[in-house]
């Protein structure tokens, strides 16, 4: 490529002169390509040691002067033939032009002026956004990657590293290239070559270690090997990069989800060396992701900026440290000291942003006032006047019309204030929708007497507490949440005000606040609608907490079945999972519909990530962090407790119920209480400390069942002691009480011996065993559906397990290099995890030609994309240009594992519709349409019978299921069943199987058979149309379609035809005297002689057919002229070359493996010219 024009001093060190001119010198590095010696080697190893691999390319072309001792490189190449290309462009535009100029300096000058014009212009018609942010040495290094690895335009390169990577016990120094799809690595060290590509999908563990071995190393697993790297420059970086690829991979296996680059981040001020604009891309989803997760704000939340300042704290009476937050809709604090104070101000909220006055005490403060009169003052801003700005330009592309005529500049005082009028907005809501307005706890204890007890009495000092806390701190989106919030939190939530602070404290009522009117939209739609979601959800409605009264009419269930239909509505990719229906009646009974429909949102969504997906992934997870963290508080416990299979069993249900489900109402919901205010880290410690209260039961116990007795009867016995609700049967704990109940637990000193004894979980190190156990589970997933269709497709195939494990993962290789290289179809059409495993993944016919010619036991030469394609056609059934796993398999297993019958029948059908198009042969859909018509008017009268006999008779429910099962089972297919085939049919089925025998040792032999089988089926044609047109002349009834005979009729046409043809054979040609008799025997003659005296492959290649073809089109081809399978197969048996072709049993693991190894193949001729290939071979 043409480079900005650089001074060079030294020309010939580490180069190679190989062209020059008097203005102009090409030149190669020394140690790439040929020859080069000791001096060669030592170049390529330091090139790869210091990365001047990626920086400088192989070739370039430098400007000269004969007066001057320094030269301008002006041109690079990766390639031979890219070089080639700049240097003639040289020589025949600039060359004549230069050598009249009189002057060096005007030449120099001219030459850099015309390289920079290219360079402009090739800019300016790329407009590629990435070429013009990315660095210069990022994008060298970019085509280096794809040069090394073979990889296409597609794979983006997000960054890479030096590194050592070991193989065996020797370290190799090299780079590791981190791109979207795959982990790459190279070393080049005297003479020795380490290419390694591990496709980010593989990864089953990622992990940072350190060790003797290993310092500062990074370990990536995958199912057949692990890879170690060390010698980073900053392996946490480097770390943090590899876990958000292995993640963007993991999502695309789980839900198809591939990687989108964030086509709305702000462009650099400048271009960052080193640091590609993907890279900045990462780096902002990380930050923007830890804020999201701990304001708890919505998926579409992009933070802007951050920077350091104070909050006063009215109620403290200080000024807090810590970092202010500015995102899109947001503005938020959270202190230096966790859980100091924390505070999330929503820009729909804010009337008034002023600078205040600058004092020695308080410089540089911003006033920050909202709709509920609280007045916020932030110091110490370094750049007050930029936030300030940026504070009112998102003001203004808030959602509220009264911003919309506000100049953001005037937003802006010194130390006035301007003041936007607020417009309330209400939301909008359906009068004819049934919803429920009310918690529906509420709706049934309003008739009940006012209770004046000890409980109620400690249920109003709760409420009072948190109204004196409410007028202290605030109250709504902008209450300050400090220490104070959680201690009231965790001394329980009283029932009036939960609703509310569930909504709060989950993000939920911001999301509901900008979205007014959105859940009865959502009903609307919803209403009537009927999907397998919907069915489920009718069958769990009545299963949903049927002990409480709420749900023991029609009221709370029609509740309940409208916010989950609208959810599944409005997520399909959830739909419905069971537990959904457990949590969301617990929502309905503290808020409206509307208010549990949000909170069911924040729970799927944000709070609980991937837990109710069809497989359960986040709790799959979350069971495995549990296990972790069991083996890090309680070791003695995690033994035992793994030898008797019981975390896996017990810990699904407590997290996707969050305990609901398998503890008394009352007490479950004060830990639903915690969780919406310090999230999963809350689960996980009350399950510890379950575990820890149980430790020494459990350890003798001496099965599973006796362990899960252990741990139903104490949780069924967690009671809370100051609810003021009439108590809430527990079924559960109904049956599992026995005679001797164990002693009660108060809810309310588990909560307080979880924060005492494992109160130190944090959630960043949650996260991050999250993230290992994403991989381990995801991985284990996807073994788990190859094992199920390994198990559902081995007894019908005849394959072995390990052939159909590696044919699977090589059909979802396939599958997934097209998600993100792209192909002719979206990749979500071709991957529907609803479907059953066998059907997931699918592969368009370009990805199936490649599998094709990469496994097909019938090499055809340059004809196997033709055959592939036929073949595809055939395994297509539904005809929607995809083929699945089981097609795909089926297909392969009858050309490998058939017999002689079956191999001749699949490659019959090959040649035929709908194998067979069009454009392929133009008289297939011809005679196919004349074999249908026969067949509709053969079976017209007899469907018109049976439609008679039926009106007269009226069937019962049981002939109609027998009817039913009659279709269902599976019609197996004869040889009899099969279509006949026409002439240019036979003539594709001919042009096959000459390409099918050039690679076969007995090849002579094989032509010499096809030949004489094909000169027999075409007499065999001929006599059977001379049959035929002399059965048309004494029958006037038309025809009946092939198979559709009776018995008797079937034999005595094989034999009259049996007795024709021996009597042609003997008969000679000459004898012929029709002329259309003459003209097919001529046909015959002629395509025998082809046939026959030819035995080379290329003499007989495709053209050579399609003009016996064409003549025979020219001259009518017969309509006529038919043969049947069971006359090919007849033939075919009488040549015992073919038959022991055909009979010979074929190994696939040969063509896997060379499959598996043809990636590497690929890569190492994309990286080498033409003459470094030779050499490389000699």
């Amino acid at each position: 490529m043409w480079i900005e024009p650089e001074e060079v001093l030294l020309a010939g060190a580490l180069w190679v002169s190989e062209r020059a001119n008097p203005f102009f010198i090409l030149q190669r590095r020394r140690g790439h390509g040929r020859g080069g010696g000791l001096s060669g080697l030592l170049v390529g190893t330091l090139d790869v040691v210091l990365d001047s691999s990626a920086r400088v390319a192989p070739y370039r072309i430098l400007l000269q002067t004969a007066d001057s001792q320094i030269y301008w490189n002006i041109a690079c190449g990766s390639s031979r033939k890219e070089i080639t290309e700049h240097w003639d462009f040289l020589e025949s535009n600039l060359l004549q032009t230069i050598s009249i100029f009189d002057n060096d300096e005007d030449v120099i000058t001219f030459v850099k002026g015309k390289i920079s014009g290219i360079i402009a212009e090739e800019n300016r018609l790329k407009r590629s956004e990435e070429q013009e942010e990315n660095s210069g040495k990022f994008l060298e290094a970019e085509l280096k990657m794809r040069k090394l690895f073979g990889m296409p335009e597609e794979e983006k390169l997000v960054n890479y590293y030096s590194c050592s990577y070991w193989k065996g016990r020797v370290p190799r120094q090299g780079w590791l290239y981190l791109s979207i799809n795959h982990l790459c690595f190279y070393s080049f060290l005297l003479g020795k070559e380490v290419t390694l590509v591990v496709p980010w999908t593989e990864v089953t563990q990622l992990e940072k270690n350190a060790t003797l071995v290993f310092p500062e190393s990074v370990r990536v697993s995958t199912r057949n090997a692990e890879h170690f790297f060390s010698m980073f420059l900053n392996v946490n970086d480097t770390f943090k990069l590899m876990e958000q690829l292995a993640n963007i991979a993991m999502r695309q296996l789980l839900d198809n989800e591939a990687f989108a680059a964030d086509r709305s981040l702000p462009k650099a001020c400048k271009t960052l060396k080193n640091v590609s604009a993907l890279k900045r891309d990462f780096d902002a989803r990380a930050k923007n992701e830890r804020y999201r997760s701990m304001f708890r704000l919505t998926q579409d939340e992009r933070l802007d900026g951050h920077t350091d300042c104070t909050l006063w704290t009215p109620f403290a009476k200080m000024h807090v440290v810590g970092q202010l937050f500015i995102s899109n809709n947001y503005i938020c604090f959270s202190s230096r000291e966790e859980d100091l104070c924390q505070l999330i101000i929503p820009l729909r909220e804010v009337t008034i942003v002023e600078k205040a006055d600058s004092s020695s005490v308080l410089p540089c403060p911003v006033s920050i006032s909202t709709k509920n009169k609280m007045n916020f003052l932030f110091a110490n801003l370094k750049d007050r006047d930029f936030l300030v700005q940026r504070i009112s330009d998102f003001l203004q592309r808030t959602p509220d019309g009264s911003w919309s005529d506000t100049n953001p500049l005037s937003l802006i005082g010194s130390s006035g204030s301007t003041s936007v009028d607020s417009v309330h907005k209400g939301r909008h809501y359906h009068g004819g929708l049934p919803t429920a307005q009310q918690g529906l706890l509420r709706l049934y204890q309003q008739d009940g007497p006012e209770d004046l007890g000890p409980k109620a009495m400690k249920e109003r000092m709760k409420e009072e507490a948190w109204n004196i806390h409410f007028s202290e701190f605030g109250r709504g989106v902008c209450m300050y949440r400090t220490s104070r919030t959680r201690e009231l939190v965790l001394n329980g939530i009283p029932e009036r005000l939960r609703g509310e602070l569930w909504l709060l404290f989950s993000g939920a009522q911001n999301e509901m606040a900008s979205h007014p009117g959105y859940y009865g939209d959502l009903v609307e739609q919803a209403m009537g609608l009927c999907s397998l979601a919907t069915e489920e959800i009718e069958r769990d409605l009545h299963r949903s907490m049927p002990e409480h009264r709420a749900f023991q009419n029609e009221t709370g269930i029609a509740a309940l079945r409208r916010v989950l239909t609208a959810y599944a509505h409005r997520n399909p990719n959830i739909g419905y999972c069971q537990a959904m229906n457990i949590v969301t009646s617990v929502l309905l009974l503290y808020g409206t519909e509307e208010e549990a429909f949000w909170l069911l949102v924040a729970l799927c969504e944000r709070m609980l990530p991937d837990y109710y997906n069809t497989r359960v992934v986040g709790a799959l997870v979350d069971q495995g962090v549990f296990e972790e963290l069991t083996r890090a508080f309680l070791p003695p416990l995690y033994d035992h407790m793994q030898a008797l299979g019981v975390i896996t069993t017990i810990s699904l249900s407590w997290f996707l119920t969050l305990f609901l489900s398998v503890m008394p109402f009352d007490s479950a919901v004060l830990l639903v209480d915690c969780f919406f205010y310090e999230g999963i880290k809350l689960i996980f410690q009350v399950a510890l400390a379950v575990l820890h209260d149980n430790m020494d039961a459990l350890l003798v116990c001496s099965d599973e069942g006796e362990a899960m007795t252990i741990l139903g009867r104490y949780l069924d016995n967690v009671v809370n002691k100051q609810t003021v609700a009439p108590p809430t049967p527990h079924l559960h704990a109904l049956l599992t009480s026995g005679d001797d109940p164990p002693p009660e637990i108060d809810v309310f000193d588990l909560i307080k011996a979880s924060y005492e004894k494992f109160g130190s979980l944090r959630s960043d190190v949650i996260e991050q065993m999250r993230f290992k156990q994403r991989l381990k589970v995801i991985q284990s997933l996807e073994d788990t559906a190859k094992r199920s269709v390994v198990r559902a497709m081995m007894t019908e195939l005849a394959f072995s397990i390990e052939e159909l494990e590696e044919l699977y993962c090589l059909f979802k290789s396939k599958h997934m290099t097209s998600c993100y290289w792209g192909s002719s179809s979206s990749a979500a059409q071709r991957h529907d995890p609803s479907l059953p495993y066998l059907e997931q993944y699918r592969i368009d016919p370009v990805q199936f030609a490649q599998l094709f010619s990469a496994l097909s036991p019938w090499v055809c030469g340059s004809h196997t994309p033709t055959l592939s394609a036929r073949l595809f056609r055939l395994l297509d059934q539904n005809q929607d240009g995809l083929v699945n796993f089981k097609e795909f398999s089926t297909g392969l297993s009858g050309m490998y594992h058939g017999d002689l019958t079956e191999k001749l029948k699949l490659l019959f059908k090959l040649h035929l519709p709908p194998a067979l198009c069009a454009e392929e042969a133009e008289s297939a859909l011809e005679a196919t349409h004349f074999f249908t018509e026969d067949k509709l008017q053969g079976e017209e009268p007899k469907d018109g019978g049976e439609d008679v006999e039926e009106k007269k008779e009226v069937k019962d429910y049981r002939y109609y299921l027998r009817m039913w099962a009659k279709e269902k089972e599976p019609k197996r297919e004869t040889i009899k069943d099969l279509p006949r085939m026409n002439q240019e049919q036979f003539i594709e089925l001919c042009k096959t199987l000459y390409n099918m025998f050039s690679e076969e040792p007995s090849e002579q032999q094989l032509y010499h058979a096809i030949a004489t089988v094909a000169s027999l089926l075409l007499r065999i044609g001929e006599v059977g149309k001379k049959f035929g047109n002399g059965a048309k002349k004494v029958e006037a009834p038309p025809p009946a379609p092939p198979g559709m005979e009776g018995p008797g009729e079937g034999t005595s046409t094989d034999a009259q035809v049996c007795q024709a043809l021996a009597d042609a054979q003997l008969e000679p040609p000459a004898l012929l005297t029709s002329d259309e008799e003459t003209k097919d025997d001529t046909s015959v003659s002629s395509f025998s002689v082809v046939s026959s005296s030819s035995l080379q492959c290329e003499d007989i290649a495709d053209d050579t057919v399609l003009v016996s073809g064409e003549e025979r089109r020219g001259s009518a081809l017969d309509a006529d002229w038919t043969i049947t399978f069971e006359q090919v197969l007849a033939s075919l048996l009488t040549e015992p070359a073919l038959v022991e072709y055909f009979e010979r049993k074929m190994d696939i693991q040969a063509k896997m493996a060379a499959c598996k190894v043809q990636r590497a193949v690929e890569r190492q001729i994309s990286s080498a010219s033409d003459h470094e290939l030779s050499q490389h071979s000699s």
